[in-house]
């Protein structure tokens, strides 16, 4: 499969997927993962939480970080595995561009402090497609 296609591949994944785990790494390097909410725009994926979350703080000591994406019982979707360093971000036109009305149970809303989003910048993505496609796009 070439690039392009590859790239598709790996938007339509993330298109059929709104929640994905995420994957820091805690003091004393352990690995803690969490369920999140997953936005993107093409290949630049966005993840909203509040300033004051640990996540916040681990990126902040080390910006590595996972996005694991697809799996389902039975295995009836693309699975994507994202490699990325991850930016904490208060940009105003970002904040609105993911706000979004499912937001509103933790955030008063785009202009709430609280509210940041994770710009994630990966480094490598592979892919593997329920009809033994499989594919890594490197940055």
């Amino acid at each position: 499969m070439d690039n392009k296609e590859l790239e598709n591949k790996i938007i339509q994944a993330l298109d059929d997927n709104t929640f994905g785990s995420f994957g820091t790494v805690e003091a004393g390097n352990k690995p803690k993962v969490r369920y999140m909410a997953v936005f993107h725009d093409g290949l630049n994926i966005y993840l909203a939480t509040n300033r004051k979350t640990h996540k916040v703080e681990e990126l902040k000591d080390n910006p590595n970080a996972y996005l694991l994406l697809g799996y389902e019982q039975g295995g009836s979707k693309d699975v994507v595995e994202i490699e990325a360093t991850v930016e904490v971000t208060k940009d105003g036109s970002l904040r609105s561009k993911v706000w979004n009305p499912s937001l509103e149970r933790w955030f008063e809303g785009p202009d709430d402090p609280d509210y940041v989003i994770l710009e994630l910048s990966p480094s490598r993505i592979e892919y593997m497609g329920q009809n033994d496609e499989h594919g890594v796009w490197q940055a």
